[in-house]
């Protein structure tokens, strides 16, 4: 069965030795997915001159979300395809901005959806990551 990986050098590397993606068949697979840029600075993570992060629940999940998009449009497909998605949040207080900024993308038609809440991501600035798995047909 033909396997795609996908690492794209345009978006944020990851931070160990694993693809953004990887297609099998007609499955694809996306890696957990957060608001990091390239730049390794975060969409809806902005430090004051203090030293104080302002972090933005609402920013990061539309960040995430469109970067899981660009993923699978490099699939040849597009957040339709999804068919389960595991949400990590840092912070359940945060769920109704996030569930907000994800009702806005997706219908009760979208894919199945576990949330939970988490004690850490890997950088502190990250309030929310989502890794998902899509069904993409070839035909």
């Amino acid at each position: 069965m033909a396997q795609d990986i996908i690492i794209d050098a345009d978006k944020a590397k990851p931070l160990g030795k694993y693809p953004h993606t990887r297609k099998i068949g007609e499955w694809v697979f996306i890696s957990g997915t957060s608001s990091r840029r390239p730049d390794n600075s975060f969409i809806g993570a902005e430090q004051d001159e203090k030293g104080n992060w302002q972090l933005d629940i609402r920013a990061q999940t539309k960040a995430v979300l469109e970067n899981m998009q660009h993923y699978l449009k490099l699939n040849h497909g597009d957040l339709s395809h999804l068919v389960d998605v595991t949400v990590f949040l840092k912070n359940m207080d945060d769920f109704v901005g996030y569930n907000e900024v994800y009702n806005s993308f997706f219908t009760e038609t979208g894919p199945c959806r576990t949330t939970v809440e988490v004690s850490a991501l890997p950088k502190p600035q990250i309030l929310i990551e989502i890794k998902g798995t899509a069904f993409i047909p070839t035909t």
